[in-house]
This record gives structure tokens, C-alpha cells and sequence, in this order.
């Protein structure tokens, strides 16, 4: 019979055999860039029933919405889907990490555009704001916000 302390040490060591890892996966096409955190990517390695036209989300992070509640909103949302499309039809590799399914089924991952972490550079550049889901959502119609 085991003793509590190593029955305890055994169930942490099991841990990480039930925690999903999908690895890193590279895109292999972008075929459309929805706004700033969403886009759809072909990934050849997966069947095409899953790895079609993908859906992915942006782990972490919320960019301004095209169907905007103010023109400022809307002319972020614009620049952001601009920053990111630039981005991901500029690149040489684009890798998704850290995999999970969100809302809408979507692939959420972090995505790294020639080794840069997506996320970090709308960031910087303004045209984001760190999101994690069981947050609400903040406004980008407040007047002080400008990129």
C-alpha cells in the first residue's frame, strides 16, 4: 500500500498524461485573414476534414470587431485585419502553439510569423488588448484609445 504523500506524488506525476498536447503545427497556406485575431489556414499534415480552411483565433488577445459599435472601432478593426494580413502573406513559416478549441469551434493557438509571436506584435502596435476568456471584453470606442 502505497503512503499518502507518494499516492499524492503519483496522481501529480499522472497529470500531464491526460493534459492534451497537439505539439506545433505549420501552416501551409493562409487562406483568408477575417479581422486582426482570426483567420483560416490550410494545414496539410491533417486530414481535410479538420485541417481545410481551419478556422484559427488568436490565443490571449482581442482586436477591435469589423462589425463595429463606433467609427473609431471600425477603423482599428481595419488596421488590424491590415497589420495581421501583412503579416501572414509576408511570411516564410507561420507556427501555431499551445492548440486548444474555443468558442465557435475554433482553433485557438499561439501564432508565431517567422519566430514572432503575432500576438505580442498587435500588442505593441496598438491594435489589441490582452484578453483572457473569462474576462469581459473592453471597449474600443473610448475616446483616449488612438493608434
Amino acid at each position: 500500500m502505497l503512503s499518502k504523500p507518494s499516492y499524492l506524488l503519483l496522481l501529480l506525476l499522472a497529470i500531464p498524461a491526460f493534459a492534451n498536447d497537439y505539439g506545433n503545427i505549420t501552416v501551409s497556406r493562409i487562406t483568408q485573414v477575417y479581422d486582426g485575431d482570426t483567420f483560416r489556414v490550410d494545414i496539410d499534415q491533417w486530414p481535410a476534414l479538420i485541417g481545410k480552411n481551419a478556422p484559427i483565433r488568436v490565443n490571449n488577445i482581442d482586436t477591435p470587431e469589423l462589425r463595429a459599435k463606433c467609427p473609431q472601432e471600425k477603423r482599428l478593426a481595419l488596421l488590424a485585419k491590415q497589420f495581421t494580413q501583412r503579416k501572414l502573406l509576408g511570411a516564410k513559416t507561420v507556427e501555431l502553439k499551445n492548440l486548444n478549441r474555443g468558442k465557435y469551434f475554433r482553433i485557438t493557438a499561439d501564432v508565431f510569423i517567422d519566430g514572432e509571436n503575432l500576438a505580442d506584435s498587435l500588442l505593441k502596435a496598438g491594435f489589441a488588448k490582452v484578453y483572457l476568456p473569462k474576462n469581459k471584453k473592453t471597449s474600443w470606442c473610448d475616446t483616449s484609445t488612438h493608434v
